[in-house]
C-alpha cells in the first residue's frame, strides 16, 4: 500500500471509549473521521492474538472436538489457543498442541498468519505445521473439555461438508493439508 492510498482510506481516531475489558477480549467504540470528512463510530474487539496447529501424524491430522458456546454446538477444530502476554507465537503453538492433544512437535514451522475478522476485531491468528510428533498425555485447561482425534483428509473433508468443521482456521488447515499432499509444499 502506498502512502497516498493509505491517506486515501485512512480513518483518523478522534476518541476512544472503553466499553468492556474481560479475560480474553476488550471492546471499545472509536469515533473516527472518514476520508470524506464525515464522522462515524467503529466498534472494535481487541484480542491478544492466537495460534493454531496443523499437526500431522501417521497420515492423519490431529483435531479436537469441543462445545463452542457462541455457536451453541460442538465443533471439530485444529488445536488452538490465545497468546499469553509477551508470549512468542511458536512457543504458544507448542504449548497448545501439548495441552490439547498430549503430542509434542519434533518440528514446527509457520504456515500463515491472518486476521480472523478485520471488520471489527484485531485478532491475528498464527497457523503452524507440526510434524515428527511424540505422543504424551493431554493437559487441558481446567475449563476446557475436549476430545482429541486423528482424521484422514477424506474424513476432514466429510466433516466440513457436514458442518462439523466450520471455523476458518480449521478449513484453512484442511485445504493447506490437501495442497501439501498434492505438491509437498504449503
Amino acid at each position: 500500500m502506498t502512502r497516498d492510498s493509505m491517506q486515501k482510506y485512512e480513518e483518523v481516531t478522534l476518541s476512544t471509549t472503553s466499553i468492556f475489558k474481560g479475560k480474553i477480549i476488550s471492546l471499545q467504540v472509536d469515533e473516527v473521521r472518514l476520508p470524506n470528512g464525515e464522522n462515524a463510530k467503529r466498534e472494535i474487539v481487541r484480542h491478544p492474538g492466537a495460534v493454531a496447529v496443523m499437526a500431522l501424524v501417521d497420515g492423519k491430522m490431529l483435531m479436537v472436538e469441543q462445545f463452542r458456546k457462541p455457536m451453541e454446538k460442538s465443533l471439530i477444530e485444529i488445536p488452538a489457543g490465545k497468546l499469553d502476554p509477551g508470549e512468542d507465537p511458536m512457543d504458544a503453538a507448542r504449548r497448545e498442541l501439548e495441552e490439547e492433544t498430549g503430542y509434542k512437535a519434533g518440528s514446527l514451522r509457520p504456515i500463515s498468519s491472518f486476521y480472523s475478522s478485520p471488520g471489527f476485531a484485531d485478532e491475528l491468528l498464527h497457523v503452524y505445521l507440526a510434524e515428527d510428533l511424540v505422543k504424551g498425555e493431554p493437559k487441558p485447561d481446567e475449563d476446557e473439555f475436549l476430545d482429541c482425534m486423528a482424521l484422514t483428509l477424506e474424513e476432514a473433508e466429510a466433516c466440513m461438508a457436514e458442518g462439523k468443521i466450520s471455523d476458518a482456521k480449521t478449513i484453512l488447515a484442511v485445504y493447506a493439508w490437501k495442497l501439501y499432499r498434492l505438491t509437498g509444499k504449503i
